[in-house]
């Protein structure tokens, strides 16, 4: 069994955020959900509020969240020289995508003092396999993120495993000299049969469905496997997608955060919790 977030060693070291500078980047189509907060859907909120009570000073990175990985990439990257003041890098989902991408650069690298993935699809997603391998799915992913001016499909053709594994391995050397001149740490996650609860239970079928096609472990759209960066420091937890970014009946995303943000500044890498998953290799 995966250690429940109750049980991890979180809370005892000093994790020095008075006065840090934060950037969130959110995942696909989170800007619209965060837009619904007032009517009781959470999208990131909590783990602002938290950094703010530490002193830290958070700020969400203004993306079109459907645009494509690599111009979110040069927006984040723009963000980060836009401050002399260092910045830590906080990404769900598709966002980890674009932080990886931007971080890259050195010039970005210098402007950031660590970077902590939370669920994403660094080696893509089944289900936006599925989308773009259906042109009536695609056409409509397409036309609902262009009506929402969010992006268009390039962003969910993105996500996919082909494009993602390609990406990895062009960009292997970067990623191996971004880890060793920075804290990286990935947090993924997995959802099991009896632990969906609430809105979790809206992840449960798929999460089931990838594992049955061999995808392993997974929070029912990513994989953990592909949410792990050989290298990188891991962190693995039960929960859903929304296990890091949204509060609810067996989540919370503070616990999730603080769990990442000890692995990302601890003394040494590997894995800092987990149950039977390995890291990828």
């Amino acid at each position: 069994m995966i250690l429940p977030v109750a049980s991890m060693p979180i809370g005892n070291s000093d994790l020095r955020l008075d006065g840090q500078r934060v950037l969130l980047v959110y995942g696909l189509m989170g800007e619209l959900v965060a837009a619904f907060q007032p009517f009781g859907l959470e999208y990131m909120h909590p783990l602002a509020d938290w950094l703010r009570a530490q002193g830290a000073v958070p700020s969400v990175v203004k993306l079109r969240t459907a645009e494509s990985v690599s111009a979110n990439a040069a927006r984040l990257r723009t963000e980060l020289l836009a401050d002399p003041a260092p910045a830590l890098v906080i990404a769900h989902s598709k966002g980890g995508l674009e932080a990886l991408a931007a971080l890259l650069d050195p010039a970005a690298q210098a402007h950031c003092v660590g970077f902590l993935a939370m669920q994403s699809p660094f080696y893509g997603s089944p289900i936006a396999d599925v989308v773009i391998g259906a042109k009536p799915l695609e056409a409509a992913a397409g036309g609902l993120a262009r009506m929402l001016r969010i992006g268009s499909e390039e962003g969910v053709r993105d996500l996919t495993t082909s494009a993602r594994r390609a990406w990895m391995a062009a960009a292997e050397a970067p990623i191996a000299r971004l880890i060793a001149a920075l804290p990286v740490c990935c947090v993924a996650t997995a959802l099991e049969d009896g632990q969906a609860q609430g809105r979790e239970r809206l992840h449960l079928a798929a999460a089931q469905w990838m594992e049955r096609r061999g995808y392993g472990p997974n929070d029912g759209l990513v994989p953990v496997d592909s949410a792990l960066i050989p290298g990188a420091r891991h962190v693995v937890l039960p929960g859903s997608h929304i296990a890091s970014v949204s509060r609810g009946p067996g989540r919370d995303p503070v616990a999730v955060m603080r769990a990442g943000l000890e692995a990302l500044f601890a003394g040494s890498g590997g894995i800092v919790a987990t149950g039977a998953f390995p890291p990828a290799s």
